[in-house]
């Protein structure tokens, strides 16, 4: 980080002198913020709602103990990058600089870092364009949506050596650990299922009719948002209502399953499932989406060399109806991981007479309690109302200065991401879908699944 700053310091302020001014910053400001000790200056890649409710203030929690600083946003629409600046300033009383795009904001090199919370399908992409330009990043989940743009991320993230975290926020709860200790250490015996569920009733969500009225074309780059997707005419509720639209989100499978799912391959040690179905529709919200608002997938998963070896993984959700909310039930044949209550039984193990019957020992797992059992947290402060993400915001700050690896690495998000990409697969193609792990790609009715 040292030397990267010295360069930047040493870099010509004539060059960057229009580029900073248009962008809200004076000379003396650009200077100060350049000039800071040892402090690490962080851009925000889209001011999405994600990052007002959440990220900004998680990072906010942290950024005076790791001495970071928020100074830069790029949005390539107008309303939300004025809001964005203001914003920030309002957080950080500090000038902050706004950028229409990405291009801009890396030229002016003003941060050594960024949190990335753009559209589904543009993380990865944006990920590239952040690692070459030398920035390490925080980026949102899903990772990518499709194998292409998931191969080219790896490859670029991987090359860099810069500091990565994905959004899989699990990855950073005290509780996870402890389930995942427990797993590993052989106490909960081999998993034999996991049930995912994610339930909600809400018609407006990913809805956003009252901004899709505000939005013109002509206050944004359509051609810029789209970066590889197929071109088509400018479409507002296409670009602030994309977790409804294919190719620009899976929908269900990028935004909630990518999150739990990611719990199995972490338990487990496993990178993707064997194959995947999917069934669903669009049952309720009528309303021009093109992403299901129900929809059940069921994969397999274990040693692609050995049928004999596995489990199954039912994901269920729906947007009509919230019984049931989320939860994630891990199974053995002595019980239960639940990670709804944070509890392990011999729910469902087998219990004596069962297991005398057919000449075997019954099998019941202890009470435990994961809370109980999990590590303490880093950090006393307030973690707010979400301590997950606050806790994971926390773990990527120390690692941009430790330079170690932090908890959601980018093979973390490749990995969830062939989940998500294989589901979106089953859903389109109604095919059954499978990995060809030496090709890396993802195959529906034997043929590679192009979007």
């Amino acid at each position: 980080m040292s030397s990267r700053r010295s360069f930047l310091k040493a870099s010509s302020m004539a060059s960057a002198s229009l580029a900073l001014s248009a962008a809200g910053f004076s000379a003396a400001s650009y200077r100060r913020i350049m000039g800071a000790n040892d402090r690490i200056r962080v851009g925000v890649v889209g001011f999405s709602e994600r990052f007002k409710s959440t990220l900004g203030p998680c990072f906010m929690q942290h950024a005076r103990a790791l001495n970071c600083e928020l100074v830069a946003v790029s949005d390539l629409w107008k309303l939300r990058r004025e809001e964005g600046q203001a914003w920030l300033q309002q957080q950080t009383g500090q000038p902050v600089g706004a950028f229409a795009n990405n291009e801009a904001l890396y030229d002016a090199r003003v941060a050594d870092a960024v949190i990335i919370s753009t559209a589904d399908f543009q993380h990865a992409l944006h990920a590239i364009e952040a690692v070459k330009a030398g920035c390490d990043a925080y980026v949102e989940k899903p990772f990518a949506e499709t194998m292409a743009d998931n191969r080219a991320a790896l490859k670029a993230i991987k090359e860099s050596q810069r500091i990565v975290q994905i959004g899989s926020q699990r990855r950073s709860g005290p509780n996870y650990h402890a389930a995942n200790r427990f797993i590993a250490d052989g106490r909960f015996g081999p998993i034999t299922m996991v049930e995912l569920v994610w339930n909600v009733n809400q018609p407006g969500r990913w809805r956003r009719p009252a901004l899709v009225a505000q939005c013109q074309e002509r206050d944004t780059d359509w051609k810029r948002y789209l970066l590889n997707r197929p071109y088509e005419a400018w479409d507002a509720r296409k670009y602030l209502e994309y977790r409804l639209f294919w190719p620009y989100s899976s929908g269900m499978p990028g935004q909630w399953m990518c999150h739990q799912i990611d719990t199995v391959h972490w338990f487990t040690g496993l990178q993707h499932p064997r194959s995947v179905v999917a069934n669903g529709g669009i049952y309720a919200w009528k309303d021009g989406r093109q992403n299901w608002d129900t929809m059940t997938a069921v994969f397999d998963y274990g040693p692609a060399n050995d049928a004999s070896q596995g489990f199954q993984v039912v994901f269920s959700s729906r947007m009509h109806n919230s019984t049931g909310g989320m939860s994630e039930i891990y199974y053995s044949n002595g019980g239960e991981l639940n990670m709804l209550t944070n509890k392990v039984s011999p729910k469902g193990g087998m219990r004596s007479e069962e297991a005398a019957a057919m000449g075997l020992t019954a099998n019941l797992l202890p009470e435990a309690d994961l809370n109980a059992q999990a590590p303490v947290a880093a950090t006393a402060a307030n973690m707010g109302a979400d301590p997950l993400t606050s806790l994971h915001m926390r773990n990527w700050m120390e690692c941009l200065r430790s330079r170690q690896t932090p908890n959601a690495p980018v093979e973390a998000g490749y990995y969830h991401s062939i989940a998500s990409i294989m589901t979106n697969a089953a859903v389109r193609t109604g095919q059954k879908v499978t990995f060809d792990a030496q090709r890396q790609e993802v195959l529906a009715g034997g043929k590679v699944f192009h979007w």
